[in-house]
């Protein structure tokens, strides 16, 4: 199983939030630009705490395994490796939300004298810094899972479980 690469998720990042500038700037001129959900933040913040708890689930899992303490429950590979997948996913279609709603934010900036749009334009923000978050908790994920590096093996750097 490959890596979560930093450069993909940032271009993901940046590629959503220039299209989605543009989208909004074409939108709003054409006619009223959508609002920004409540619902966006929270639901990102929610994935976030999901990973963070698993991550540190299986990190004290994988420890006490470790460790042989008595009674300690093993870590089945194959759900740390769904585990890895599921926020390596996570990681990908949160980047892309959070360029959405970094790129809408963007826009929003030029109209802050209107309350409502500043209160959108903060709904984005809460989006864009949920998005990170989830990002972070997902690469954590992935650090946790990560086998030891075999003594043949000469890749460099250990590799996630699967």
């Amino acid at each position: 199983m490959k890596e979560l690469r930093i450069r993909v998720l940032a271009g993901v990042f940046v590629v959503a939030a220039v299209l989605s500038w543009a989208g909004a700037r074409l939108w709003n001129a054409v006619g009223t630009l959508p609002s920004v959900p409540v619902a966006a933040p929270i639901v990102l913040a929610l994935i976030a705490v999901v990973l963070l708890a698993t991550a540190l689930s299986l990190r004290g899992r994988l420890r006490a395994q470790r460790e042989r303490r008595p009674g300690a429950k093993g870590v089945d590979p194959l759900m740390a490796a769904r585990a890895v997948v599921f926020g390596q996913a996570s990681a990908l279609v949160a980047a892309l939300v959070a360029g959405m709603y970094g790129g809408t934010g963007l826009f929003l900036l030029e109209l802050l004298d209107l309350p409502a749009r500043r209160d959108q334009a903060l709904y984005a923000a809460f989006s864009v810094v949920a998005g990170i978050g989830v990002i972070a908790a997902a690469m954590f994920l992935e650090r946790v899972c990560r086998l030891p590096e075999d003594d043949d093996n000469h890749h460099g750097g250990a590799e996630p479980v699967a």
